[in-house]
């Protein structure tokens, strides 16, 4: 997938209409946010998967603990299993489910990130277990241990730099007040035509159409960059709206 950045509606048409004229087949859909998520709080999880039919059935039991890593930590996967509980073959196996899961998310699909799981115990069947039941045992755990801690949402917060004519000035600051930014500073622009730097931090979900509406408060004449910052909380009116739009898909 690639993104697209143009400098309106009208711009973007005409560079998909000479892509396509020139045998590319393209499909083409609104930029998706990548938010994130992660626990507010440690937790325990059992996961149980047990399963029985003609033949061999599916028996897997995990228990686990999940604490909340800084940002940017990354996911660690920590066995402390003792006496044998969950035979040595399988503990790869609940890592690659929890894993699995994390991937999928919980409350709104997004990636969880930032977590260490600790397997701490489990049972195993000798001739039922195996390495797919332990894959499903570690992902239930993981999903038992956050219904009982709240998921916080965690959304890219981007820096930018937008440049307009001084008599935009005010008109931009009110907008950022709109978009949940949080204005850094402002100064003159090195050109000398009377332009000013304002600089801001806002949430990428709130950019995602700010060159088409920035050009419309400036009457064309406004620019700005963005780069990515890092990913905060997002405010909770925020995150239970994302939450109910993912439920309603």
């Amino acid at each position: 997938q690639l993104v697209l950045w143009c400098m309106g509606e009208a711009h973007a048409e005409v560079v998909l209409d000479r892509l396509r004229a020139g045998g590319v087949e393209l499909d083409t859909e609104p930029v998706r946010v990548a938010f994130r998520e992660t626990f507010g709080a440690a937790a325990t999880g059992h996961g149980r998967h047990v399963k029985q039919s003609g033949g061999h059935g599916q028996y897997a039991v995990c228990d686990i603990e999940v604490e909340p890593l800084p940002q940017g930590s990354g996911f660690e996967f920590v066995d402390k299993v003792v006496g044998g509980a969950v035979p040595r073959a399988y503990i790869p196996s609940v890592e690659k489910g929890v894993r699995q899961q994390l991937t999928r998310g919980l409350i709104t699909r997004n990636e969880i990130v930032d977590l260490r799981v600790t397997l701490v115990d489990g049972k195993a069947h000798s001739v039922d277990s195996s390495d797919a039941a332990f894959q499903m045992a570690g992902a239930l755990a993981l999903k038992d241990a956050a219904e009982r801690v709240q998921v916080v949402l965690l959304e890219p917060i981007d820096e930018v730099a937008i440049t307009v004519a001084d008599t935009y000035v005010g008109a931009i600051l009110s907008d950022m007040s709109t978009r949940r930014g949080r204005v850094l500073g402002s100064e003159s622009d090195l050109s000398g035509l009377e332009r000013t730097v304002i600089r801001a931090e806002v949430p990428a979900s709130e950019l995602l159409r700010y060159v088409v509406e920035l050009r419309s408060m400036t009457s064309g004449t406004g620019t700005f960059r963005r780069r990515f910052s890092r990913y905060e909380p997002m405010p909770t009116h925020v995150a239970e709206q994302l939450i109910k739009e993912n439920a309603a898909k």
